[in-house]
């Protein structure tokens, strides 16, 4: 009866452990970032909305009213693997009209921000983020109408 019971637990554990972990890798594939392997970092994500509360971007939208007076674009990096620099800079009708210079500290996740004035300018604005060399790593489109 003994070792009956002690191998019941011993599968029980065995299988509990098999299923986390084959959960916790799934999990992982499908969330993982593209990684820029020139720049050291992922860039988990890259929105454009009109704000951020409790550090999470709010009023998300490809799309804001002339009335929109200014819109923050938001980033999420990942696996940063040393202290670095990147610029937010934003690109009205394919001209670059603002340069914010941030840093990022290395790590699994950095969120960072940065905002402008629309005046309302209406036409097609991009925000490229760039690494310290000025090669743009990713960007995000949106239009003001």
């Amino acid at each position: 009866m003994k070792k009956l019971f002690f191998a019941a637990i011993f599968v029980s554990v065995f299988t509990i452990g098999a299923f986390l972990n084959a959960y916790g890798q799934t999990d992982t594939i499908k969330q993982a970032p593209a990684v820029n392997e020139a720049a050291g970092i992922s860039i988990a994500r890259l929105v454009v909305g009109t704000g951020v509360e409790n550090r999470e971007p709010v009023g998300v939208a490809e799309t804001f009213s002339s009335a929109t007076e200014k819109v923050v674009c938001f980033l999420e990096a990942a696996n940063i693997v040393e202290d670095t620099d990147i610029t937010f800079v934003w690109i009205y009708n394919g001209q670059d009209v603002l340069k914010t210079d941030l840093a990022l500290k290395a790590g699994p996740r950095w969120r960072t921000k940065a905002d402008k004035n629309l005046y309302g300018k209406k036409g097609d604005w991009k925000v490229e983020i760039r690494d310290k060399s000025g090669k743009a790593l990713k960007d995000v489109k949106y239009k003001v109408e």
